[in-house]
């Protein structure tokens, strides 16, 4: 069993709330438009509120899975599997939300030299992010919740951005209603998962929540929360663009906001676009610290020493990743593996811990 988490290193539930929406919201919002329009069309915002659905019930199984095992990840895997799968199965969700961590950063900073610096280099950029993230991260786990924090409040104000495209909206374009079948609409939930990710991220960070019994509501509401914000991106693109035209769009958000003037600026990507990186760091500082964390507590290592390993393996990864088609590959894969995340491993490893004889909660929350 894992050492108590001090009080003093707890956040409170309702700031929950802001790790998960800090979690969901990234650079997925630039683009799942288009990923999901090349399946369904005008259908895409149905697979939205679908894909939502699945990814609530599977926040509420994994604190159910964490409440019934104690909050230790780690334990629950040894006790359902083994040590040796145990760990191994713990060691893939670790690898797992590296990945995700690695398709943020690498699918922004090639926003960054399409949109504003076509000749910059990957490695600085990629330097410059994980270098505050680990600062963030050393910190310690109050201050990458501080950071959620900031992250959440300045992708709220980033959503009144999409007023000033209303005048184009056309809002035919989503008629007709329901035009594909199941299986279509299953392809369409798949490829909207990958912009939901990261809610594994909860297995690592339940201990550190302060009456965690009392942070699943707060949790779901964040997620309700991440679907309406992915809902009124995926309205704005279907009325502003045709069908058509939004297949062909690999970032629409971005090609909304280049239609929006301001007297002081002429070309609001320009300043949407730093702005936006202000939101995709949390994804960065969460995932390190839930890596990190997960390896030190699986190899009785120090953190900080996992840190700079893990960050050396992001900074480098993301210098390999040099052209479109791997970055598209990359998402795909882990867009796939997190589809089965949640609808596989989550429901077995609730479904056995439920059916094992003698299980009884171990819940430490007061």
């Amino acid at each position: 069993m894992s050492t108590p988490v001090p009080k003093r290193n707890q956040v409170s539930p309702f700031l929950v709330f802001f790790l998960v929406n800090a979690m969901q919201i990234g650079v997925g919002v630039l683009g799942f438009p288009t990923y999901v329009a090349s399946e369904l069309g005008a259908d895409g915002w149905i697979a939205v509120i679908l894909s939502g659905i699945i990814i609530t019930v599977t926040i509420f199984l994994i604190f159910s899975i964490l409440k019934k095992g104690g909050g230790d990840i780690l334990q629950i895997h040894c006790r359902l599997f083994g040590k040796v799968i145990g760990n191994a199965l713990t060691f893939l969700l670790i690898v797992y939300l590296l990945g995700i961590v690695l398709v943020i950063l690498r699918t922004f900073i090639e926003v960054i030299q399409v949109w504003i610096f076509p000749d910059l280099e990957t490695w600085a950029p990629s330097a410059v992010y994980l270098l505050l993230a680990y600062y963030a991260v050393v910190t310690g786990f109050r201050a990458v919740t501080g950071v959620c924090f900031f992250g959440v409040i300045l992708s709220l104000f980033t959503y009144f951005s999409l007023i000033g495209p209303i005048e184009f909206f056309k809002f035919r374009n989503i008629l007709p209603l329901v035009t594909h079948g199941p299986q279509e609409f299953l392809a369409g939930i798949k490829t909207m998962t990958l912009s939901y990710l990261g809610i594994g991220m909860i297995f690592f960070l339940y201990p550190f929540i302060s009456r965690p019994h009392k942070a699943v509501s707060w949790a779901i509401g964040a997620n309700v929360l991440t679907i309406f914000m992915y809902l009124f991106v995926a309205f704005a693109a279907l009325f502003y663009f045709s069908p058509a035209q939004l297949e062909k769009t690999i970032w629409p958000l971005l090609t909304m906001w280049q239609i929006i003037q301001l007297p002081f600026v002429e070309r609001f990507e320009f300043l949407a676009i730093p702005v936006w990186g202000l939101v995709v760091l949390p994804n960065i500082c969460l995932g390190l610290w839930t890596t990190s964390r997960g390896l030190r507590l699986l190899f009785k290592v120090r953190q900080h020493q996992v840190l700079i390993l893990l960050c050396l393996m992001i900074f480098c990864s993301s210098v390999v990743l040099e052209t479109r088609e791997q970055i598209e590959q990359l998402n795909t894969i882990v867009s796939e593996i997190g589809f089965y995340f949640a609808i596989v491993y989550v429901p077995l490893l609730w479904m056995m811990q439920f059916i094992r004889k003698g299980g009884q909660s171990h819940d430490q929350s007061v």
